[in-house]
Parts: C-alpha cells; sequence; structure tokens
C-alpha cells in the first residue's frame, strides 16, 4: 500500500503545526519548509479543517493550528481522512462480486486483516510523537528562526 502525496503533506503540515505550538502557522512559511505551492497546501487543509483535525484563524494575522493537542491527534485519523479509499483489490469494493472466488475465497480476508494491522500500528503514534518529540524539527523546519526573527 502506498500513501498518497496529500495524505504525507497532511501528516507534514500537522507537525509543523505542533513543532510550532503557541503560535499560528502560515500557509507561506509551511510551503516554503517543505518546498511546496501555497495552492496545493490549501486543497491539503480542507479535509483537515472539514474533520476537525486543523482550525484555520483568519484575518491579517491569521493562520492554523491543530484543533486539539497534538498528543491526542492520532496518525490513523489522518490518514483515514486524507486517503480515498482502502480497497486493496477488487473484491475491496462493493462490485467486487466480479470475481467467481469473492464468497469462498481468503483473500480478502487475509488483506481486510493486513489493512487492520496497518491501522492498528498508526493507531499507537500521535502527531506529537512525530514532531514534539523530536529534537531540532523545529530548527530543520525554520520555526526558530522565525520565532527569533519576531522576538526582535
Amino acid at each position: 500500500m502506498r500513501l498518497t502525496k496529500q495524505t504525507n503533506y497532511a501528516i507534514r503540515i500537522m507537525m509543523y503545526c505542533a513543532a510550532n505550538k503557541g503560535s499560528l502557522s502560515q500557509i507561506p512559511e509551511i510551503a516554503r519548509a517543505y518546498g511546496l505551492s501555497e495552492l496545493f497546501l490549501f486543497k491539503i487543509l480542507k479535509p483537515l479543517t472539514k474533520n476537525g483535525l486543523v482550525e484555520s484563524v483568519r484575518g491579517r494575522n491569521g493562520g492554523i493550528r491543530l484543533a486539539r493537542d497534538a498528543d491526542q491527534i492520532r496518525l490513523s485519523e489522518v490518514v483515514r481522512v486524507t486517503e480515498d479509499n482502502f480497497e486493496m483489490a477488487e473484491c475491496f469494493s462493493e462490485d467486487g462480486a466480479n470475481c467467481p472466488l469473492v464468497d469462498a475465497c481468503e483473500l480478502n480476508s487475509a488483506l481486510r486483516e493486513a489493512l487492520g494491522a496497518f491501522f492498528a500500528v498508526l493507531d499507537k503514534y500521535t502527531i506529537e510523537d512525530l514532531a514534539v518529540n523530536r529534537h531540532g524539527i523545529d530548527r530543520l523546519l525554520g520555526i526558530d528562526e522565525l520565532k527569533q526573527a519576531a522576538a526582535s
């Protein structure tokens, strides 16, 4: 299974916000940190805000922040919100009855078990695990420089 770019960058956006705790994160700053277009980030933000993972604050000094504490947002939540489907094989789909073995085959069962194990592992990790507890992530993303410049 391969996660989409949308999911990858959604997790990175949330890691940025977690590392920038206490401040609103600006889309241009996040885009610059990851070398992405602002338009792409806005597209990714839609499902995150819609599903209550990220809050958007409007206005001149607006920005985004995590809607809950980073230790309360499971990695599995982000993946479920940003991925379109988890059909690992044709038999996962509703019209998967195309296969004459669909009712007798154990492939579907094995793949469902594998998908369950995938999400069980993701459930163990939070955004805080990925960002906040990592040394130097704020330096690598340029957050510390922004905070120093704002303090000057």
